[in-house]
């Protein structure tokens, strides 16, 4: 085979996909919601203790994208990719220091609840809505699209039916998980994920340090001798070699990772599952120690591959280096692999496995709530919860089956820019709308919807210009080229843009709308800064 797997990995591989999918499925029926209580169903009663929960932030944080995506950069680009990894955990660290509390505070159920806390209204719901699944469904195409390549990958099979039918049958299981399992269910799940992405990783991170006699400077020289690139493999500019300003590029892809991976609904609507705000701070303090243990692990393991099997061969494989995890854990173990060891990768795939099934199955809860409360509920003023929680079930399916849809049309292509275009949302509209919804006194609707929809629209406008849309090999249309903007992300423009445009939007709507909205804020500042009272509504 020419993923260098035996056929007992592969085997052994197959059956603890099966596995994984029957014992989760059941986790979330045995532990959704048996009533009509939305509560329970939105936010799981926040019965989770703070590391539970905290595991379960890390685990909606850390996606496929991030465990595929991330090591492959690293084990291709090295340092830049360690740069990359370091972003996404200081990211985590900005969510809890800035708007955890906040977020748990103003917000019940959905970003939109947040929102419109100090701005009621559907205009302001919708449009909420609207965001959310607009920075949600590119994560999941390229979760579900990556489901079909990881196990054709894993397990030897090249036809593209197997990898349409992969993913539309995993694509159903996910939706399942949101549908049926609510916050609790896919909560455990993802406590699930983590603690055997952490196990497997650290096992497979000691083995390949071991490799190197426990010397991380042989480990990063041997990696660099094998990148093609020499030292420059140690220092910055490999990723971002063929832009026109590498060095701009890069601080610019940066800081939208910082701004934008704290700020994706997916992850935000884990804050209100906390009961209280001594609570946030301590699931805060695990998810962060769990992401940046993870984040060392990947370093070690991405490095490895390239110490151990060298980056030509990894690009190879695939050229965004999402194979690199698996092909370093895969050899980690040498020439002759024993049983136990074959069990280990096995577990370490089954982890990458379930990696997907749960970061998707987050994100379509999301999208869901969002969807029945912010929109359908919000329409009827007294809504019953048996009738909402129903809605929130169909919209699961409202989002998950056009998501698979559209994931088996793009699986071919290149889904870096899917996975960029999510942050570029998160940091140049939501981030932008929730700092200053919670901390801006005089900010208005006006200026909450310029931030929304002008941030939105600059980055969708923008985006297609970028250099992963097309101009390059490794773009989603390699063969085209209308590269105007000649940047990985739109941050530089769209980041300040998301700012501006809120501040513009306040000043326009006058100074009378901007002392009522103080008022308005005024009477909630208690509630939203520190607590003082946890509203329903």
């Amino acid at each position: 085979m020419t993923n260098g797997f035996s056929d007992n990995a592969q085997a052994m591989s197959l059956v603890a996909f099966s596995a994984i999918a029957t014992i989760t499925l059941l986790l979330c029926v045995m532990t959704g919601p048996d009533r009509d209580d939305l509560d329970e169903f939105y936010t799981g009663y926040g019965s989770l203790s703070p590391m539970r929960n905290g595991l379960a932030i890390a685990g909606d944080y850390i996606s496929a994208a991030s465990v595929l995506g991330t090591g492959g950069v690293i084990a291709l680009c090295g340092y830049d990719g360690v740069v990359l990894a370091l972003s996404t955990a200081l990211s985590l660290m900005l969510l809890m220091f800035l708007l955890a509390e906040p977020l748990r505070n103003a917000g019940r159920f959905t970003m939109g609840d947040a929102l419109a806390r100090r701005m009621p209204g559907r205009g302001v719901r919708i449009t909420a809505c609207v965001v959310t699944i607009a920075a949600l469904l590119p994560l999941m195409l390229v979760q579900l699209a990556g489901t079909g390549q990881l196990l054709a990958f894993i397990l030897g099979f090249s036809g593209d039916s197997l990898k349409t039918g992969c993913i539309i049958g995993l694509g159903a299981l996910m939706i399942s998980y949101a549908a049926i399992g609510g916050m609790k269910g896919t909560a455990l799940i993802q406590i699930l994920k983590m603690v055997m992405l952490l196990g497997s990783g650290a096992v497979i991170a000691v083995l390949m340090l071991r490799r190197f006699d426990w010397d991380l400077g042989a480990l990063f020289s041997t990696a660099a001798a094998q990148s093609g690139v020499g030292t420059r493999f140690l220092h910055s500019g490999v990723e971002f070699a063929g832009s026109s300003n590498p060095r701009l590029d890069m601080i610019t892809s940066e800081l939208t990772v910082v701004l934008g991976g704290a700020c994706l609904p997916h992850v935000t609507m884990r804050m209100y599952t906390a009961s209280s705000a001594r609570q946030v701070r301590r699931s805060m303090s695990w998810a962060v120690s769990s992401v940046v243990l993870f984040v060392l692990v990947m370093t070690v393991v991405g490095f490895g591959a390239t110490a151990l099997i060298g980056r030509a061969v990894i690009a190879q494989a695939d050229p965004q280096g999402n194979t690199a995890y698996l092909l370093g854990s895969r050899a980690a173990f040498g020439a002759d692999v024993s049983t136990g060891e074959t069990f280990l990768f096995t577990t370490v795939t089954a982890a990458i496995f379930l990696t997907l099934l749960a970061s998707v199955a987050g994100m379509i809860l999301a999208c869901a709530n969002s969807l029945a409360h912010d929109v359908f509920a919000a329409r009827v003023r007294e809504m019953s919860a048996r009738r909402e929680m129903g809605l929130a079930r169909a919209s699961a399916l409202a989002v998950g089956v056009p998501a698979i849809l559209l994931a088996t049309l793009v699986q071919h292509r290149s889904l870096q820019p899917l996975v960029t275009l999510s942050f570029c949302l998160g940091a140049s509209a939501i981030a932008p709308a929730l700092v200053y919804s919670l901390f801006w006194r005089r900010y208005t609707r006006t200026g909450l919807l310029c931030t929304l929809i002008g941030g939105t629209l600059s980055v969708l406008l923008l985006m297609p210009g970028t250099n992963l849309v097309s101009g390059s090999p490794a773009s989603a249309f390699p063969q085209a080229d209308f590269n105007w903007f000649p940047f990985t992300t739109t941050g530089l423009v769209t980041i300040p843009l998301g700012f501006a445009l809120g501040w513009l939007g306040t000043v326009l709507s006058g100074q009378r709308a901007s002392e009522e909205q103080r008022h308005q804020y005024e009477a909630v500042e208690g509630w939203i800064l520190a607590g003082a009272v946890r509203r329903g509504g």
